[in-house]
């Protein structure tokens, strides 16, 4: 304990260098923990998101806008595809199960999602209020949704065209919230499903003048148009012959989420491992900083540590006291560096726009573990050289020069 009190007094006698080698070491810590925590949370709502999922199906477009739009809902449709062909589909013998999709209206930023009772068993959605929507007008909310907006069961609400804009809402029709589900920890969280003849009736100024149609009304998928199809493959082998088919032989296209996300997540690897590459440069010269100041530290105190050993001190202790002064600089500059890490990311968090790939800083992962070791390794490379050069110090040659 007087070896450690006597390094943190030595790093004390200069307290600009030593606080500038902690930042430095801090820095390189927090940009890595940074994107450990990003990545590692990008990756799991890519996965929950999608982990059930084997195909979607929409408009002709780009393939990764399908899947950001329809999965992850953060990007705008490709388009429509006829309900027709989209049920003819859903009736296809590779097809286990098929969750429609119909969207375009938004309510505060949180996307209205017209499908059906498929959609609560694709992704095991349960209730922690009312009851799942039934009929059309009824909506079901996410956990996020209803505790940012504060609605409740039995509340009204007023949907907007366009998927975040809420300008233009469609005064004609309210609708009734019936229940909320449970927390899902995925993109379900922040949706408000309802029927797809909700979605039909909202855009539909003369819907009521057809009540002499009152078959087709009740009939979710009819000769109209839906966004898109969620897809689950019966058996391994549709996964080579049903997207190919759909692709050559429909005026649809199939997106796969595992290769779309893939190919997303590998544009973002790119960013994440030109700033990992940065951030074990800026490591690289706090280690070298800190050497230096040890190292001209070493010169100053040449004469103290002589009579330290005239005192009794072992040259052992001599070489663990200068190893101390390096190892707290950077395991100090490492758990700053966390600390860091966290909270830049919680205030990246709770300033973006999009609530579904909002990120947190209250998150931990086992490579941040790795960074503690890094500040003791950069500690112990930095700090070797000048403890060495104590540890060989001539006393006597020492002392009969002049301090």
């Amino acid at each position: 304990m007087n070896i450690l009190k006597l390094s943190a007094k030595n790093l004390s006698r200069n307290k600009l260098t030593t606080f500038l080698n902690i930042i430095l070491v801090a820095f390189g810590v927090g940009i890595l923990s940074i994107l450990f925590l990003a990545s590692t949370q990008i990756g799991n709502k890519l996965e929950s998101n999608s982990k059930d999922i084997d195909l979607v199906v929409g408009a002709k477009g780009s393939p990764l806008q399908l899947i950001l739009s329809s999965i992850y809902h953060i990007d705008f449709p490709t388009g429509n595809i006829p309900a027709k062909d989209a049920e003819e589909l859903m009736q296809n013998p590779m097809v286990k199960r098929a969750v429609p999709l119909a969207l375009g209206d938004n309510y505060q930023g949180y996307r209205i999602v017209g499908t059906d009772s498929s959609f609560t068993g694709l992704y095991g959605l349960k209730l922690a209020q009312g009851k799942f929507w039934n009929k059309d007008l009824e909506a079901t909310i996410g956990s996020a949704v209803a505790q940012e907006s504060k609605l409740k069961v039995g509340d009204k609400f007023f949907g907007a065209h366009g998927l975040s804009d809420a300008s233009d809402e469609h005064k004609q029709h309210a609708y009734l919230v019936t229940g909320i589900l449970a927390a899902q920890g995925n993109v379900t969280d922040n949706l408000i499903l309802t029927n797809i003849g909700s979605v039909y009736k909202m855009h539909e100024p003369n819907h009521e003048e057809r009540k002499t149609h009152h078959a087709e009304e009740e009939k979710e998928i009819n000769n109209r148009e839906i966004t898109s199809l969620l897809i689950q493959y019966r058996s391994p082998m549709s996964v080579v012959i049903f997207p190919r088919m759909v692709n050559q032989s429909t005026n649809m296209q199939a997106a796969s989420p595992a290769m779309e996300s893939a190919r997303l997540f590998s544009l973002i690897g790119v960013g994440i491992e030109t700033l990992k590459w940065f951030a074990i440069l800026i490591m690289a010269i706090s280690a070298l900083s800190v050497f230096i100041s040890l190292f001209n530290s070493m010169k100053e105190k040449k004469y103290d540590l002589a009579i330290m050993r005239c005192l009794g001190a072992s040259k052992a202790k001599i070489f663990l006291l200068v190893m101390l002064e390096g190892l707290l600089i950077t395991v100090t500059g490492a758990i700053i560096g966390l600390v860091i890490g966290h909270v830049a990311l919680s205030l990246i968090g709770y300033f973006q726009e999009s609530s579904q790939a909002r990120l947190t800083g209250a998150y931990f992962v086992m490579d941040e573990l790795y960074l503690i070791g890094a500040g003791l390794a950069i500690g112990v490379i930095a700090a070797i050289i000048p403890a060495i050069q104590t540890y060989r110090v001539d006393i006597a040659n020492t002392l009969s020069k002049d301090k």
